[in-house]
Protein backbone atom coordinates (compact mmCIF):
# COMPACT_ATOMS: atom_id res chain seq x y z
CA UNK A 1 0.00 0.00 0.00
CA UNK A 2 2.77 2.44 0.94
CA UNK A 3 4.69 1.59 -2.21
CA UNK A 4 1.71 2.53 -4.40
CA UNK A 5 1.71 6.01 -2.82
CA UNK A 6 5.48 6.42 -2.74
CA UNK A 7 6.12 5.78 -6.45
CA UNK A 8 3.80 8.56 -7.77
CA UNK A 9 5.15 10.94 -5.15
CA UNK A 10 8.75 10.30 -6.18
CA UNK A 11 7.86 10.58 -9.86
CA UNK A 12 6.18 13.95 -9.20
CA UNK A 13 9.23 15.25 -7.34
CA UNK A 14 11.54 14.22 -10.18
CA UNK A 15 9.33 15.95 -12.75
CA UNK A 16 9.21 19.14 -10.72
CA UNK A 17 12.99 19.24 -10.41
CA UNK A 18 13.27 19.22 -14.19
CA UNK A 19 11.15 22.36 -14.58
CA UNK A 20 12.97 25.52 -15.63
CA UNK A 21 10.32 27.97 -14.47
CA UNK A 22 10.08 29.03 -10.86
CA UNK A 23 6.53 29.38 -9.62
CA UNK A 24 5.74 31.23 -6.44
CA UNK A 25 2.78 31.88 -4.20
CA UNK A 26 2.65 35.44 -5.59
CA UNK A 27 1.63 34.09 -8.99
CA UNK A 28 4.89 34.87 -10.76
CA UNK A 29 6.50 32.52 -13.25
CA UNK A 30 10.09 33.67 -13.56
CA UNK A 31 12.64 31.49 -15.30
CA UNK A 32 15.11 29.98 -12.82
CA UNK A 33 18.13 31.53 -14.56
CA UNK A 34 16.73 35.08 -14.18
CA UNK A 35 18.05 36.65 -10.97
CA UNK A 36 18.00 40.43 -11.43
CA UNK A 37 15.89 43.27 -12.78
CA UNK A 38 16.55 46.88 -13.73
CA UNK A 39 13.55 49.17 -13.31
CA UNK A 40 14.30 52.46 -15.02
CA UNK A 41 12.68 55.78 -14.15
CA UNK A 42 9.32 56.10 -15.90
CA UNK A 43 9.58 59.33 -17.91
CA UNK A 44 6.78 61.87 -18.08
CA UNK A 45 5.75 62.76 -21.63
CA UNK A 46 2.07 63.66 -21.29
CA UNK A 47 0.84 67.11 -22.28
CA UNK A 48 -0.92 67.80 -18.97
CA UNK A 49 1.58 67.98 -16.10
CA UNK A 50 1.61 66.05 -12.83
CA UNK A 51 5.07 66.64 -11.34
CA UNK A 52 5.11 63.68 -8.94
CA UNK A 53 3.47 60.97 -11.06
CA UNK A 54 6.67 59.66 -12.71
CA UNK A 55 8.44 59.23 -9.42
CA UNK A 56 5.40 57.74 -7.66
CA UNK A 57 4.79 55.21 -10.45
CA UNK A 58 8.46 54.22 -10.68
CA UNK A 59 8.70 53.65 -6.92
CA UNK A 60 5.43 51.70 -6.85
CA UNK A 61 6.71 49.34 -9.58
CA UNK A 62 10.00 48.85 -7.72
CA UNK A 63 8.16 48.15 -4.46
CA UNK A 64 5.89 45.61 -6.14
CA UNK A 65 8.88 43.70 -7.49
CA UNK A 66 10.58 43.83 -4.07
CA UNK A 67 7.47 42.48 -2.34
CA UNK A 68 6.42 39.87 -4.88
CA UNK A 69 9.68 38.48 -6.29
CA UNK A 70 13.14 37.51 -5.13
CA UNK A 71 14.78 39.34 -8.03
CA UNK A 72 17.69 41.57 -7.12
CA UNK A 73 17.09 45.13 -8.29
CA UNK A 74 20.17 46.53 -10.01
CA UNK A 75 20.84 49.95 -11.56
CA UNK A 76 21.98 48.57 -14.94
CA UNK A 77 22.28 45.31 -16.86
CA UNK A 78 19.57 43.31 -15.07
CA UNK A 79 18.43 40.04 -16.60
CA UNK A 80 15.07 41.76 -17.00
CA UNK A 81 14.52 45.44 -17.65
CA UNK A 82 11.47 47.69 -17.45
CA UNK A 83 11.37 51.18 -18.87
CA UNK A 84 8.53 53.39 -19.94
CA UNK A 85 6.90 56.74 -20.49
CA UNK A 86 3.69 58.26 -19.19
CA UNK A 87 2.10 59.25 -22.50
CA UNK A 88 -1.36 60.29 -21.36
CA UNK A 89 -2.85 62.18 -18.42
CA UNK A 90 -6.35 63.14 -19.44
CA UNK A 91 -9.61 64.26 -17.87
CA UNK A 92 -12.88 63.49 -19.64
CA UNK A 93 -16.58 63.38 -18.84
CA UNK A 94 -17.65 59.99 -17.53
CA UNK A 95 -21.37 60.71 -17.02
CA UNK A 96 -23.48 63.54 -18.37
CA UNK A 97 -26.69 64.94 -16.85
CA UNK A 98 -29.86 65.71 -18.81
CA UNK A 99 -28.63 69.31 -19.05
CA UNK A 100 -25.52 68.04 -20.88
CA UNK A 101 -23.28 68.88 -17.92
CA UNK A 102 -20.69 66.43 -16.64
CA UNK A 103 -21.91 64.71 -13.47
CA UNK A 104 -18.76 62.63 -13.14
CA UNK A 105 -15.32 63.07 -14.60
CA UNK A 106 -12.67 60.50 -15.30
CA UNK A 107 -8.89 60.84 -14.94
CA UNK A 108 -7.08 58.43 -17.24
CA UNK A 109 -3.33 57.73 -17.18
CA UNK A 110 -1.64 55.88 -20.04
CA UNK A 111 1.85 54.39 -19.76
CA UNK A 112 3.86 52.87 -22.59
CA UNK A 113 6.09 50.12 -21.16
CA UNK A 114 9.05 48.32 -22.67
CA UNK A 115 9.85 44.99 -21.00
CA UNK A 116 13.02 43.14 -21.91
CA UNK A 117 14.07 39.69 -20.72
CA UNK A 118 17.67 39.34 -21.89
CA UNK A 119 17.78 35.60 -21.23
CA UNK A 120 14.37 34.85 -22.74
CA UNK A 121 13.70 37.41 -25.50
CA UNK A 122 10.45 35.71 -26.50
CA UNK A 123 8.96 37.28 -23.35
CA UNK A 124 9.78 40.87 -24.45
CA UNK A 125 6.98 43.34 -25.08
CA UNK A 126 6.36 46.98 -25.86
CA UNK A 127 2.78 47.96 -25.06
CA UNK A 128 0.57 50.57 -23.46
CA UNK A 129 -1.38 50.26 -20.23
CA UNK A 130 -4.21 52.56 -19.18
CA UNK A 131 -6.08 52.96 -15.94
CA UNK A 132 -8.65 55.47 -14.78
CA UNK A 133 -10.55 56.63 -11.76
CA UNK A 134 -13.77 58.62 -11.68
CA UNK A 135 -14.70 61.54 -9.46
CA UNK A 136 -17.74 63.71 -8.87
CA UNK A 137 -17.71 66.83 -11.03
CA UNK A 138 -18.55 68.97 -8.00
CA UNK A 139 -14.91 68.44 -6.99
CA UNK A 140 -12.01 70.05 -8.77
CA UNK A 141 -9.23 67.85 -10.11
CA UNK A 142 -6.81 69.58 -7.71
CA UNK A 143 -8.96 68.50 -4.75
CA UNK A 144 -9.03 64.80 -5.65
CA UNK A 145 -5.96 64.34 -7.84
CA UNK A 146 -3.75 62.78 -5.17
CA UNK A 147 -6.21 60.03 -4.21
CA UNK A 148 -7.14 59.38 -7.85
CA UNK A 149 -3.48 58.96 -8.78
CA UNK A 150 -2.94 56.49 -5.92
CA UNK A 151 -5.80 54.32 -7.24
CA UNK A 152 -4.59 54.59 -10.82
CA UNK A 153 -0.99 53.77 -9.92
CA UNK A 154 -2.14 50.68 -8.03
CA UNK A 155 -4.04 49.44 -11.10
CA UNK A 156 -1.18 50.22 -13.50
CA UNK A 157 1.42 48.51 -11.31
CA UNK A 158 -0.71 45.37 -11.08
CA UNK A 159 -1.19 45.29 -14.86
CA UNK A 160 2.51 45.88 -15.60
CA UNK A 161 3.62 43.31 -13.03
CA UNK A 162 1.19 40.69 -14.33
CA UNK A 163 2.19 41.26 -17.95
CA UNK A 164 5.91 41.05 -17.21
CA UNK A 165 6.39 38.24 -14.69
CA UNK A 166 3.01 36.62 -14.22
CA UNK A 167 2.28 36.43 -17.99
CA UNK A 168 -1.43 37.09 -17.52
Amino acid sequence: MKTRLLIPLLASLLLLQGCKITYSFSGTSIQADVTSITINFIEYRAARVNPSLSNDLTEAIRNQFRRMTSLEQVETDGDMEISGQITGYDVSAAAVTADEVAARNKLTVTVKVQFTDKKHPEENFDKSFSAYSEYDSTNTLDAVESSLCEEIIEKLVEDIFNASVAQW
